[in-house]
């Protein structure tokens, strides 16, 4: 499932630059290994990739995808981490850390080699398609919440954008953490499905909270911003990850930033030990990623259709 033409003109129509086709089996590689993927799951990332964010036309055509669970060629079934060369293994001493199918090809595919390093165990308590759930959106959660907001049990978080695969996560992980979560959508039955997931109240974008929150966990960008300062406690945190309205919000709100003495934090995925921690928190306390809808590969264009229309709650995951 590739990126395949000048990935600039895509824009717009980011869909224009997908196609389903044959491609070689991976090379072997030493301190590789190719895995057989059971289950992918997609990702904003790989909207932005078809919109050329990220992906040079040099290293086109690219397979897509960053997340997978499968099996390696002993038998095992295994999770990849999808940040490639974190602590130079298996890559050149120079080489920056990179997302896969930045620099690699990636795992909507039968097959999918990585680092040896970045294949982990998956418990047995989690299906593939759940496993696969976990590398990107799920991490990127986990990270946000519980290294970069550092927020304890009993604290408030709120979380914008109900329904992305991101926030989603964040409202399961923080109710099974024992925070208190609010969450906000445009949408009714997203507000609905935040509550039943463990949200203590859903509101519609921009509404006021019932008070001041701890930290705000913030993936919409432009379009939230100005209520996601307003909502913090003095001293409160945010964290960003993403933008998927937009990276420049119409007011900055510099002034309540300084005065309340507010921290804003970037975040971008995680380590593969978050990534361990987070298998074994979903395995031990029943946490399940919330999966939207599961589609055999050589459907994957309508699954990035429901992620570009931002018609769905959880995870769009393709299986092979």
């Amino acid at each position: 499932m590739d990126g395949d033409t000048p990935a600039h003109s895509h824009l717009d129509l980011p869909l224009n630059g997908l196609e389903l086709g044959e491609r070689p089996a991976p090379e072997v590689r030493p301190g590789w290994t190719t895995v057989n993927v059971k289950a992918a799951s997609l990702n904003h990332h790989d909207l932005w990739s078809l919109r050329g964010v990220g992906l040079a036309e040099e290293s086109l055509p690219m397979i897509l995808g960053c997340d997978a669970a499968g099996t390696d060629a002993d038998g095992n079934d295994v999770v990849l981490h999808s940040v490639i060369g974190q602590t130079g293994h298996g890559v050149g001493p120079g080489e920056k850390p990179s997302i896969l199918t930045e620099r690699y090809q990636g795992s909507f595919a039968e097959q999918v080699t990585v680092p040896s390093w970045n294949v982990l165990p998956k418990p047995k308590e989690l299906t593939f398609e759940e496993a696969a759930c976990l590398p990107t959106a799920w991490l990127t959660a986990y990270r946000m919440l519980f290294t970069n907001a550092g927020v304890r049990p009993g604290e408030s978080v709120l979380v914008q954008g109900a329904g992305g695969g991101v926030a989603t996560a964040a409202i399961v992980l923080g109710a099974a953490a024992g925070l208190r979560v609010f969450a906000t959508s445009r949408d009714e039955s997203k507000r609905r499905r935040a509550e039943e997931l463990g949200a203590e109240a859903a509101f519609g974008t921009g509404e006021r909270l019932p008070h001041r929150v701890d930290a705000v966990l913030e993936t919409v960008g432009a379009a939230t911003w100005s209520h996601s300062v307003r909502s913090l406690r003095p001293g409160g945190t945010l964290v960003i990850s993403g933008a998927t309205s937009g990276f420049h919000p119409e007011r900055t709100e510099l002034n309540r930033i300084f005065f309340l003495e507010l921290r804003i934090v970037g975040s971008t995925m995680g380590s593969k030990e978050e990534l361990a921690s987070l298998l074994s928190f979903c395995a031990a306390k029943g946490v399940r990623p919330v999966i939207d809808s599961t589609l055999p590969l050589d459907r994957a264009r309508e699954g990035f259709a429901k992620m570009a229309e931002g018609d769905l709650f959880g995870k769009v995951v393709l299986t092979v």
